[in-house]
């Protein structure tokens, strides 16, 4: 029997215990789902004509373009978020104390506040600036979801990268220092390829949110996916009331593939990450070895030692 020192492994009874539970929990699962398809059943959702509306051209046709809207925000906010997560991090790592302050306050604030109240802010903002203009346009929404999800998520990204620079061996700065590299040079050579590449997987999996958190553009009524689908259950009748029940269930599928695709772009960046850490090579017996830099050496010699 083998155990570890979080967890124990369970004996005989406890063996037996487990198997119940998960016989109960199982049951209690499938008898949830098919209450749920018997309420469905009598409420008339399975019936053929509700679900016969997604081989309507203009339903199907709502669906591609609010998928498109939706694909178009998350790539905007998703460039720009880490963009200005990048920039944040350096700043909240320098030495002025007046830029490291500005960059700390920032990303505080925006982390505090609400991310629907900052884009209905922005809206609100947008539109009274463009009324003020006398040419009130469509665009409105959009940049104001953009820039919401976009300072948000870069607070956020900017943590993240501030902890991939502090994980870095502190012997390996050290060195660098030590060789005569100014500190632009040792984060942008040293510090944030490092950091990046620890870090990679968590800011995918936060771009993840970032797609998800697109759906709050149908508060400011923006065309994205939620807000079409919630046009056509509203808008279509089918045996006397609307499909929500029926639209809701394929946007759903829709996002989760969606952040499920991303999801699995993280896993194959981590796998991958892992399998391209490379060290320095042994040299076959009676052939010399490769050498090294002199700043390789010192980073080496910096981590090793603990300088």
């Amino acid at each position: 029997m083998s155990s570890s020192v979080l967890y124990d492994a369970p004996g005989p009874k406890a063996q037996v215990r487990n198997r119940i539970y998960t016989v109960i929990g199982s049951l209690a699962v499938l008898g949830l789902i098919a209450f749920t398809l018997y309420r469905m059943n009598v409420t008339g959702q399975l019936e053929p004509e509700v679900w016969n509306i997604f081989n309507n051209a203009g339903v199907r046709a709502n669906i591609r373009d609010g998928v498109l809207t939706t694909l178009k925000v998350f790539a905007c906010a998703g460039v720009l978020s880490l963009l200005l997560g990048l920039l944040l991090a350096v700043a909240r790592l320098s030495d002025h104390k007046a830029v490291r302050w500005f960059a700390t306050g920032f990303i505080e604030l925006f982390r505090a506040i609400p991310l629907l109240i900052t884009i209905y802010a922005l809206w609100v903002l947008f539109l009274t600036y463009k009324e003020n203009l006398g040419a009130v346009g469509e665009d409105s929404a959009f940049w104001a979801l953009v820039i919401g999800l976009s300072v948000y998520n870069g607070c956020v990204q900017a943590e993240v990268l501030r902890a991939g620079v502090n994980a870095v061996p502190r012997g390996q700065v050290e060195a660098a220092y030590a060789l005569g590299l100014r500190k632009s040079q040792v984060m942008t050579m040293l510090l944030l390829p490092q950091a990046v590449r620890a870090m990679l997987p968590t800011m995918i999996s936060q771009l993840v949110v970032t797609l998800k958190d697109t759906s709050l553009g149908y508060i400011i009524t923006y065309g994205e996916l939620l807000f079409a689908a919630r046009t056509m259950a509203n808008n279509i009748i089918v045996n006397g009331d609307n499909p929500i029940t029926a639209v809701v269930i394929v946007v759903g599928a829709i996002y989760i593939a969606m952040c499920l695709a991303l999801s699995s772009l993280a896993s194959w960046i981590e796998r991958r990450g892992r399998r391209t850490k490379k060290g320095v090579a042994v040299a076959p017996a009676g052939e010399p070895a490769v050498e090294m830099s002199e700043i390789e050496q010192a980073l080496d010699k910096g981590t090793n030692n603990g300088v």
